[in-house]
């Protein structure tokens, strides 16, 4: 069942290298059968996590290119952003922090 952007696809409260395989199966059809073009995962429920977490996020937004389709992630857990960061993959995951229309305004 395709889902759109006011219904994002969950990842699990556990995401390690024992889950990767069964989740990344889950999510890659969602992720390419996807109603919109921008395709959002909640991250906000995984407390225990590993690298495998990235590979799979990598992997689905790798899945959502090939199908002309845009993968944001939310509510990544804080430890998973700094793994992303130091393995400088979190500019793909992520989206890019609008700026504060004060502080641009004061700037200009």
């Amino acid at each position: 069942m395709a889902r759109s952007a006011s219904n994002p696809l969950q990842l699990p409260k556990e995401l390690t290298y024992r889950q990767g395989r069964d989740c990344l199966l889950r999510l890659r059809p969602l992720v390419t059968g996807h109603a919109d073009a921008l395709v959002v995962v909640d991250a906000s429920a995984v407390k225990v996590f590993d690298s495998a977490a990235l590979a799979v996020l990598l992997a689905c937004r790798r899945a959502a290119q090939e199908a002309g389709k845009q993968l944001i992630v939310e509510g990544l857990p804080k430890g998973l952003q700094s793994m992303a960061a130091l393995y400088g993959v979190d500019g793909l995951l992520m989206p890019a922090p609008v700026p504060d229309a004060a502080a641009t305004a004061q700037q200009g």
